[in-house]
């Protein structure tokens, strides 16, 4: 597979990377896209949810704290903002 992998790299004009490599990138760009980790530890073919998480967790982490830092900003920008005019109280 490696040597067919290598052959194809070379009609391509790549830069020879190793299968490993590619898979690897394949998987961390999953999961910083947001593809739910169960989906990339069944597409790699890991034999566990762990596994995958814990080779992964680092991208995993950036994801979510990108996921986060959106979430805030929506938060801000729908917060109401002070303005001049005056706040009513309850109806009486």
């Amino acid at each position: 597979m490696s040597r067919q992998f290598a052959v194809l790299l070379r009609r391509a004009g790549v830069v020879h990377h190793r299968l490993y490599d590619c898979r690897h990138t394949a998987a961390s760009l999953l999961l910083a896209q947001g593809v739910p980790p169960r989906v990339v530890m069944e597409t790699l073919g890991h034999s566990s949810y762990s596994l995958t998480m814990d080779t992964y967790a680092h991208v995993y982490a950036d994801a979510l704290r990108e996921v986060l830092s959106a979430a805030a900003a929506i938060d801000r920008a729908l917060a109401p903002q002070d303005s001049a005019l005056p706040v009513r109280g309850p109806a009486v």
